[in-house]
């Protein structure tokens, strides 16, 4: 499997896990029914459980992105090299990102989304380039 696509399914993985653990604090403050029904004035959940929703949010958002560029990429036989690299750094900024979110790190959370996003823009270049 290419490095690019190989850190491609690590990001839709992880994009599709994080969820779980603000559902499970939903589990913990509202209870199961709750949780799985329709209350009328749900309980506060943790702040670290509001933020990871929001971190999940935004990463779905910026996955459609990046796999879009890296597939596009992989379509044209642009492959290796930058592409890889950064995929890699695209994945591992996006964990970053997450856990300073759900964390509450103010500048690391900044800093990870624009190594993302620049890591979206090297591949567009790639491509655009061309």
């Amino acid at each position: 499997m290419k490095t690019e696509l190989f850190y491609l399914a690590c990001v839709a993985a992880f994009t599709a896990l994080l969820w779980v653990p603000y559902v499970l604090n939903r589990f913990v403050a509202w209870g199961i029914p709750d949780t799985v029904g329709y209350p009328d004035h749900p309980k506060p959940v943790a702040p670290w459980a509001e933020r990871l929703k929001k971190a999940h949010a935004n990463a779905v958002e910026n996955l459609v992105v990046f796999a879009t560029l890296v597939l596009v990429a992989n379509a044209l036989g642009i492959t290796g090299g930058a592409v890889a690299s950064a995929a890699m750094v695209y994945f591992w900024s996006r964990v970053v990102h997450a856990l300073a979110y759900a964390f509450k790190v103010p500048w690391l959370r900044t800093l990870a989304f624009i190594g993302g996003f620049g890591a979206q823009m090297c591949v567009a270049w790639l491509i655009l380039a061309r």
